[in-house]
C-alpha cells in the first residue's frame, strides 16, 4: 500500500464550516483511489472555519501523476445538509510530488464535483484522456448553469436566473456580504424615514430644511460640496474629477446648434473663442443623447430632463469655468443661452439642469452600462466558455467576484418597474431603456480603453485631471501584469488563434454584450497575443478601476442633492430674469424623491468589510512560479502608485482617492 497526504483547507469565512461527512477520490494517469471518507480524531472539527487538516488516503499502488480529484459530502443521519467552502486541497504523493487543487467555491449538495490540478492548461496542452473528458463535461455543465437572457431589447444580455438563490453557488455573495448589503440597504432609508420624510411629496421649503436631512449622512467631500456647489470653478472641477469624468471633451469647432459668439461671453485673459479653441482651452459637454427622451412622472408630477450643451474655458490660472449653457439642443427664442453674467438664479438654475442631466447620463450610461452590464457579459462568457484549468479563467475569475449577484439585485431593486431608479429618476420612466439602447449603439471599444479615450477627447494636457493621471498609470500597470501572465502561456500569435475556447469567449462577448454591432469596434476574434492582452487589460480595468472611478464618489458628490439632482420637477426658464430662490426650490426634486436618491447613493458608495482591493488574490488559482512572481510584481507597482497618490493628495483641497489601488475593488461588487 502507498499513502497520499491530503491537506484540506476550509475558508475563514462566515458559515463556511460543514458538519457533513466529506469524501474524496484521487484520479491519476495510472489509476485512481477508492472514494475515501476523510475522517480523523477531530471529527467534524477538521472542516470548521479556517481549519487546515491533513488526512491519509491509501492506494494499493501509485496512481501516477494526479489529474483531478472528486469531492462530495453527505449529512449525518438526522442532521441537515449544509454548505461548505473549502479553499484548496493539497496532495503529497508517495513519490514526493505536491499537487495543488484550487477550489474556492461553495459545495452545498451531495453531488460529486471534480477539480483539476492547479497547473494552467490550454486546450491543446490538456492531452490526458481523463483531462479532456473532464474538460468537456465541465464546459457542458457550465453552459447549462450560465445561460444568456435578454432582459430588454437593445442592451447587453444578462445571466438567466429566476432569483439570487438560483445563481450557481460559486458566484453568490458570502454570508458577510449578503448580511451587510441588506443592512446598508435598509439602514440609510430607515434613518431618513424616522424623520417622516420618505413619504413626503412636497417641495423643499428652504435650503435650511434640506441641510437638516443632509446632516444624517456626511463625508468630508460631501461637506465640501455643500459649501461650494454654486461655484463655477467647482462645476468645472467635477467634470474632471467627479463621478462622470468621461463626458467632457476639447472643443475645436462649436456645434452648429450652439450659436455662442464672442460678444456673448467673457473670456478671462482676453482672446476670442476661436483663438482659445486653437490653444486647446475650450471644452464642451453635449448631452444630446437626451434630446426627445420622455421624462418620468414621479408622484403624479411631470419631470424634466434636458439635453444641454455647455461651453467651458480653461482660464490662465488653470481653472475650468463654464461660460455658456444652452438647455435644449435646438436654438430658439424660448431656449436662451445662459451666461455667468446673468442673474444669480438664472445662471444657478441653468447649472442645476446640467448637473441633473449629468446625473442621469452617469447613472445609466457611464455607471450601469459601461461598468456593471459589460462586466456581467465578460463574466458570464468566461464562466460558460472557459474551464477552471484555463489560464484566462484563472486570471479573470477573481475579477468577476459578486458581479452576477450585484447585477441581479440592481435589476431587481433599481431598474425594475418598481425599482428606485425607475420610480424616482428623471430618466427612469419610458426613456430609460431608450437611453441605454442609444448608449450601447454609440459605444466604442476605444472609449473603454482609457489611453485612447483620453486622446480621442483631446484631454491629454488638461491640468488637474487626476482621473486621467491615475487612470493611465493604472492601465499601464494592469497591462504589464496581463502581458506577464498571458505571455507565459501564449508564446506565439498562432497559439492564440488556435485556442477555440478563447475564441468562443470573445465571440460570446461580441454577440451577447455588444449585440454583434461591428460599429463598436469590439473584436470578434483574437489574432495575436497583443490583441488578447489589450482586451483583457480593458476587462480588468473596466471591472475594477473604471467602476471605482464612477461609483465610489457617488455619495460624496450626490449626497448634497442640489449639486446632483436625481430629477427636476419644473420646466427650465424660457426667458431670463424670471428665476428666484423660490423658483429653484420648486425645480428641485420633492422631499421623498430626494430621500430615495440620497439613501440609494449611500448604499452604492458603501464599502463591504470583505472588500478585496485590486491586485490582491486571496484565492490562489495559479500554482506555477511564473504567474506568482508576476502577481507579486503587480502588487508592488500598485503599492508604489498608492503611495504616490497619497503624497499628491496631501496638497489638494479635494483629495482624489477613487483610483488609489488600495481603495479600488478587484471586481464590480457593489
Amino acid at each position: 500500500m502507498v499513502k497520499y497526504e491530503v491537506t484540506v483547507t476550509t475558508a475563514n469565512l462566515a458559515q463556511s464550516t460543514t458538519t457533513n461527512n466529506v469524501f474524496i477520490k484521487l484520479v491519476g494517469t495510472d489509476g485512481e483511489s477508492k472514494r475515501t471518507w476523510l475522517t480523523s480524531l477531530l471529527g467534524a472539527a477538521a472542516f470548521f472555519r479556517g481549519v487546515e487538516f491533513t488526512f491519509s488516503v491509501s492506494c494499493p499502488t501509485s496512481i501516477g501523476k494526479l489529474v483531478l480529484i472528486e469531492i462530495d459530502k453527505k449529512p449525518l443521519p438526522l442532521l441537515p445538509e449544509d454548505s461548505w467552502f473549502p479553499n484548496k486541497v493539497q496532495v503529497k504523493s508517495p513519490e514526493g510530488d505536491t499537487y495543488h487543487f484550487p477550489i474556492y467555491r461553495w459545495i452545498d449538495d451531495n453531488q460529486v464535483i471534480r477539480f483539476r490540478e492547479g497547473t494552467a492548461l490550454r486546450l491543446v496542452e490538456d492531452t490526458h484522456h481523463l483531462g479532456k473528458y473532464n474538460r468537456a463535461k465541465e464546459l457542458k455543465q457550465r453552459e447549462e448553469e450560465y445561460g444568456w437572457k435578454v432582459y430588454a431589447e437593445g442592451i447587453p444580455h444578462c445571466i438567466k436566473v429566476d432569483n439570487p438563490f438560483s445563481l450557481p453557488c460559486e458566484v453568490r455573495f458570502s454570508f458577510t456580504k449578503a448580511t451587510q448589503f441588506l443592512l446598508t440597504a435598509s439602514s440609510g432609508l430607515t434613518e431618513l424615514k424616522l424623520k417622516g420624510l420618505a413619504d413626503t411629496n412636497e417641495h423643499w421649503s428652504s435650503i435650511d430644511a434640506l441641510e437638516k436631512v443632509f446632516c444624517c449622512k456626511r463625508t468630508d467631500i460631501s461637506d465640501y460640496v455643500q459649501k461650494h456647489w454654486k461655484d463655477d470653478d467647482f462645476f468645472g472641477y467635477q467634470m474632471l474629477n467627479g463621478v462622470n469624468p468621461v463626458m467632457i471633451r476639447r472643443c475645436s469647432v462649436l456645434p452648429d446648434n450652439f450659436p455662442v459668439t464672442d460678444e456673448m461671453v467673457f473670456i478671462q485673459g482676453g482672446g476670442t473663442i476661436e483663438e482659445e479653441m486653437q490653444k486647446g482651452n475650450m471644452f464642451l459637454l453635449d448631452y444630446k443623447r437626451f434630446d426627445g427622451v420622455k421624462a418620468n412622472i414621479i408622484n403624479g408630477k411631470k419631470q424634466y430632463l434636458m439635453a444641454p450643451l455647455v461651453l467651458l474655458h480653461r482660464t490662465p490660472d488653470d481653472k475650468l469655468m463654464p461660460i455658456a449653457i444652452q438647455l435644449k439642443q435646438k436654438p430658439a427664442d424660448d431656449n436662451p443661452i445662459f451666461f455667468p453674467t446673468d442673474s444669480e438664479y438664472d445662471w444657478l438654475i441653468a447649472k442645476i439642469f446640467v448637473r441633473s442631466a449629468d446625473f442621469n447620463e452617469h447613472q445609466l450610461n457611464v455607471h450601469l452600462l459601461r461598468t456593471h452590464l459589460l462586466a456581467e457579459v465578460f463574466a458570464v462568457s468566461l464562466l460558460r466558455n472557459l474551464p477552471m484549468v484555463h489560464p484566462l479563467y484563472k486570471l479573470l475569475v477573481p475579477h468577476t467576484r459578486y458581479n452576477l449577484q450585484i447585477n441581479y439585485l440592481a435589476r431587481l431593486l433599481l431598474i425594475s418597474p418598481k425599482g428606485v431608479f425607475t420610480q424616482f429618476a428623471a430618466s427612469g420612466g419610458e426613456g430609460m431603456f431608450t437611453i441605454l439602447k442609444t448608449a450601447l449603439s454609440s459605444l466604442t471599444y476605444s472609449s473603454l480603453c482609457i489611453p485612447e479615450d483620453i486622446a480621442e477627447r483631446g484631454m491629454d494636457s488638461v491640468p488637474n485631471f487626476y482621473y486621467r493621471d491615475d487612470g493611465l498609470k493604472l492601465w499601464d500597470i494592469i497591462q504589464r501584469f496581463v502581458q506577464g501572465v498571458l505571455g507565459h502561456y501564449y508564446k506565439t500569435d498562432a497559439e492564440v488563434q488556435q485556442d477555440s475556447e478563447l475564441q468562443k469567449w470573445i465571440q460570446d462577448i461580441f454577440e451577447h454584450g455588444f449585440l454583434s454591432q461591428q460599429s463598436t469596434g469590439i473584436p470578434q476574434s483574437f489574432s495575436s497575443v497583443a490583441e488578447l492582452v489589450k482586451f483583457v487589460t480593458m476587462v480588468i480595468f473596466t471591472g475594477s478601476s473604471q467602476h471605482a472611478a464612477v461609483n465610489s464618489g457617488q455619495y460624496d458628490y450626490g449626497g448634497w442633492m442640489p449639486n446632483t439632482p436625481i430629477s427636476l420637477q419644473r420646466a427650465p426658464p424660457t426667458t431670463k430674469g424670471t428665476s428666484s430662490e423660490s423658483t429653484m426650490l420648486q425645480t428641485l426634486p420633492d422631499v421623498s424623491t430626494t430621500v430615495q436618491g440620497m439613501s440609494t447613493l449611500w448604499l452604492l458608495s458603501k464599502q463591504s468589510t470583505d472588500f478585496v482591493p485590486l491586485g490582491e488574490y486571496p484565492e490562489e488559482h495559479f500554482s506555477e512560479e511564473v504567474p506568482h512572481k508576476v502577481i507579486k510584481d503587480f502588487q508592488g507597482e500598485l503599492e508604489i502608485l498608492s503611495a504616490t497618490i497619497n503624497v499628491r493628495n496631501k496638497s489638494l483641497d479635494i483629495p482624489y482617492t477613487y483610483l488609489d489601488p488600495m481603495l479600488v475593488e478587484n471586481s464590480v461588487a457593489i
